[in-house]
């Protein structure tokens, strides 16, 4: 059996939320830091005068290239021939960006201050819950998932660390737990509730439902109870435990073991 460690990144595909599949980590990292800029972009586009060319990253002010192999330095001094008066920037590991002659076009980070992140999986992240969508059909009748969650923290390291596993495993999984065994739905079907109970009524494409579930079970959401909703909540409730360095979070839930959700929002606090 093979071990997950043992597969080099290219061996994945990263999406982001608009569809594009990325061949790489740093693709991915960037298409995020562009969108949490509000930059517009297109990616993988092929360049006007020399279709064979595809740029990585292109916006209304500059082309972003990411340089992971021998290719991509072709590619990016090709690039930088065409649109000699245009900004073109290149972003890569030092073993191979470091032969780019143009270092006037490399973006140079202080390594004091270096960005950095890191992923959090473990099987205690994670829980079976219940759920109901009114407005999708097949699932507007009570039903269950069991999902898990992987977190990416990502932020300023300190002395080479940006967080300390085990505090932040401790943390994530604190989150987690509060959705343990629990009923999600969204506030709006509450009709009304007393001390020990939420009535829940709507109308859906399977009929009329009228319940009344126990409150000390039952979380409300402000939107449908989606993995998406799952997601966004648990950053909701996990940044303000984290420390002060920590600037992102991107909470995966997957529901079941082929689909879920990505949700990458800065650190609310």
């Amino acid at each position: 059996m093979v071990s997950r460690s043992e597969f080099a990144d290219a061996d994945f595909k990263y999406m982001d939320r608009r569809g594009n599949l990325f061949r790489s980590r740093m693709h991915l990292s960037v298409a995020q830091l562009l969108d949490f800029l509000n930059c517009d972009y297109e990616y993988g586009c092929p360049v006007s005068e020399n279709p064979a060319i595809r740029e990585d990253f292109k916006t209304s002010e500059s082309h972003i290239m990411v340089v992971v192999d021998e290719d991509d330095i072709v590619r990016y001094r090709t690039i930088k021939a065409i649109f000699p008066d245009d900004k073109v920037l290149a972003l890569g590991h030092p073993r191979l960006v470091s032969r780019i002659e143009e270092l006037d076009d490399i973006v140079v980070f202080d390594q004091a201050h270096e960005a950095s992140s890191i992923f959090l999986e473990d099987p205690s992240f994670s829980f079976d819950y219940a759920h109901i969508l009114p407005l999708v059909e097949k699932c507007s009748i009570l039903h269950g998932h069991t999902s898990s969650v992987m977190v990416e923290l990502i932020g300023q390291t300190r002395q080479g660390m940006l967080v300390d596993f085990s505090d932040a495993k401790r943390l994530v999984r604190d989150v987690v737990q509060i959705f343990d065994h629990k009923f999600f739905i969204n506030r709006r079907y509450v009709v009304s509730q007393d001390d020990t109970h939420y009535k829940i009524a709507f109308d859906g494409p399977k009929g009329s439902f009228d319940l009344q579930v126990p409150s000390h079970t039952t979380y409300l959401l402000e939107d449908e109870a989606t993995v998406e909703s799952l997601s966004t909540e648990i950053i909701r409730l996990l940044t303000p435990k984290l420390p002060d360095n920590i600037e992102g979070v991107g909470v995966y839930v997957y529901e079941g073991y082929n689909k879920g959700s990505h949700i990458v929002s800065r650190a609310l606090r």
